[in-house]
């Protein structure tokens, strides 16, 4: 049975492809934001697409994301209310339950279906235009892709993911309350009691400034890969998958950072 032999060379040459990829999106995300704010300042935004994709990104997305923020927010109730009871803290089992959604759970289950459906839907569809030419039509006739078809998808990105937030924040904590009140045997005014002592209103804006920096990654890193395809529908399918997986890894990557520092600057708030 042969060994393959350590490359070290070859290793060198994909990290400096890795880092390569990601200077590139850096740049990507600079050259996006000032072709915004550019096209804003002329009044040349268009915002009729920024509205179109926006809908079509919270059509696809409104439902599944529901439909995962019940039993997430069902299963942090029956692990939060499992620790609780060992501990004798059943209390406090509403304010732990909804600090961890409005803090950490509704702003990643957010992120996960706008980077793995919308996200991908975007990755797809500037791959395709990419494959057909049309961003080298666009660039010919003097029109900016940046600005025609990447800006629009990031401002809608953002908003659905804000608005996206809420709407899983209400039903986590909607599930995690039904659950502890039916089949936990808590008490209704100790579960609210407990939700209005302990969260502030900083944490529900953490949770929304989250979701919008999700949506910045998840649109970026969409059109980064889709204006990048090479190879035809091959590449358009591989470039979807990277988006997704990239995505994934940013989002948690910029969570752990954002808690750390929100956790630095906002003391816990107690009773």
């Amino acid at each position: 049975m042969t060994q393959r032999r350590f490359d070290g060379a070859a290793l060198l040459a994909s990290a400096g492809t890795g880092f390569s990829a990601a200077g590139d999106l850096y740049v990507l995300a600079g050259d996006t934001l000032l072709a915004s704010v550019r096209s804003v300042a002329r009044r040349r935004f268009p915002w009729r697409e920024a509205i179109s994709q926006a809908w079509f990104i919270a059509s696809v997305c409104i439902l599944p994301a529901i439909l995962v923020a019940i039993p997430f927010g069902v299963l942090v109730a029956v692990e939060v209310g499992s620790i609780a009871h060992q501990i004798g803290a059943d209390s406090y089992t509403g304010a732990v339950d909804a600090l961890t959604i409005v803090r950490e759970a509704a702003p990643l289950v957010t992120a996960l279906m706008i980077a793995g459906v919308g996200g991908s839907a975007i990755c797809a569809d500037l791959g395709a235009r990419k494959i057909r030419d049309e961003i080298d039509a666009l660039e010919v006739m003097g029109i900016s892709p940046l600005e025609r078809l990447v800006a629009p998808r990031l401002a809608a990105a953002v908003l659905v993911t804000l608005l996206l937030n809420g709407i899983v924040l209400f039903v986590g904590v909607t599930g995690g309350y039904l659950y502890e009140v039916w089949v936990g045997h808590g008490t209704p005014g100790s579960f609210l009691r407990t939700f209005t002592e302990f969260t502030q209103f900083s944490d529900l804006v953490v949770g929304e400034i989250k979701a919008a920096v999700f949506g910045v990654i998840a649109a970026l890193v969409a059109g980064y890969k889709g204006l990048s395809v090479k190879g035809g529908p091959k590449g358009v399918g591989d470039a979807v998958n990277q988006s997704v997986v990239i995505s994934f890894l940013l989002v948690f990557v910029a969570n752990t950072v954002i808690s750390q520092i929100y956790l630095i600057l906002v003391p816990p708030h107690g009773p």
